[in-house]
């Protein structure tokens, strides 16, 4: 008797205990739910304020987001230069120009954003900041390099894309955004690694590639479709090789040359299997580009401004900085859900293009 009475105090004891740590699990369990909770709450209500923060005086800020866009085309980068038959200098940077025309462009209000957001009219930069899309073209070393630094593959410091890297880690509100238009048929990205390690190297920061055709040709001297087809439906087949799945959404024309008569077949086509489809063709630099929202905006015609070389060029960067007026340029609200223009510049808008965007003339 006195045995099944002490068992009984004990399972009575043990049943105390366990609903005791049961209620104390439940509520740490409670409480770590009411945290998450208040964490997502407190996410929620800081989207709110950061939306609530967009508000701004237009008078103040005078937002134009019917302005022009420059889109930088870049073609070498050296340390030293000598001119070549193909190359005066125009189409030639020093890594010293180009870091200081990083900060340059910072100081005057300019963020870059990415060709494609661009084309999509989803540009998103700070109140008050103007818009800036960089390209690459040819794929040179200088714009981009691997090297093996301990035991790993990095961006080379000496190239553009290794001095935005460390510009971006001081200034990180600038902006990683470029468009590489690459052909992978000749050297591309000479370095370390493999093609599709350079490759990717791009992609996982963030960076766009873009087609340039397989071997570089002139597409205004090729009269034939076939040969088209094979070096830019070529130059996809051999990047979706190289990055599965991965699709060029631009072109950029080589020479800046289009093909009056077979465009159709730069645009989109198909190549042993291989489907090609291109939203924008890019040309060769000489102006600034019209908003996504202009009536007159032209996808499969982007007229871009040529970076300024070692020999200065009428209508290059460096002189549209000094020709152009901040009135004529795309000025952000800083709300990538509204599009904003001043009272006068309302022609300048296609209502058809703002997609789900809302529209505020002031």
């Amino acid at each position: 008797m006195k045995r099944l009475s002490m068992f009984l105090v004990l399972t009575l004891i043990i049943g105390v205990f366990f609903t005791a740590c049961s209620k104390s699990d439940n509520e740490k369990e409670s409480k770590e739910s009411d945290k998450e909770s208040s964490s997502e709450t407190k996410k929620l209500d800081s989207k709110e304020e950061t939306k609530k923060a967009v508000k701004i005086n237009y008078e103040e800020v005078k937002p134009n987001e019917s302005g022009k866009v420059m889109v930088v085309m870049f073609h070498n980068f050296v340390e030293e230069f000598e001119a070549q038959e193909y190359d005066s200098g125009e189409y030639t940077t020093t890594f010293d120009d180009f870091e200081k025309l990083l900060p340059n462009l910072y100081e005057k209000g300019y963020r870059l954003v990415s060709l494609n957001d661009f084309l999509k009219n989803d540009i998103d930069v700070p109140a008050g900041t103007i818009p800036m899309i960089f390209t690459f073209d040819d794929a040179t070393s200088g714009q981009f390099n691997l090297i093996k630094s301990d035991g790993k593959l990095k961006a080379n410091p000496k190239t553009a894309v290794g001095i935005m890297e460390k510009f971006n880690k001081e200034h990180s509100d600038f902006g990683m955004e470029a468009t590489f238009f690459v052909n992978l048929g000749v050297d591309t990205f000479e370095g370390k690694g493999t093609l599709a390690e350079r490759l990717k190297y791009l992609v996982d920061k963030g960076f766009e590639i873009g087609n340039h055709t397989y071997t570089h040709i002139n597409l205004k001297d090729t009269q034939s479709s076939e040969e088209i087809i094979k070096e830019v439906g070529g130059n996809q087949k051999k990047m979706s090789e190289l990055i599965p799945n991965y699709k060029f959404n631009t072109f950029s024309l080589p020479f800046g040359a289009p093909t009056v008569d077979l465009i159709d077949d730069v645009v989109k086509g198909e190549f042993e299997g291989e489907k090609y489809k291109h939203a924008a063709l890019m040309e060769v630099g000489w102006d600034p580009n019209l908003a996504p929202v202009n009536p007159e905006f032209n996808p499969l015609s982007v007229h871009r401004v040529r970076a300024s070389g070692i020999e200065p060029v009428q209508a290059d960067l460096a002189w549209w900085m000094d020709n152009i007026s901040r009135e004529e340029q795309f000025v952000s609200d800083g709300d990538p859900d509204k599009i904003s223009i001043p009272q006068d510049k309302k022609g300048n808008v296609d209502e058809s293009k703002l997609q789900d965007k809302k529209l505020v003339v002031y």
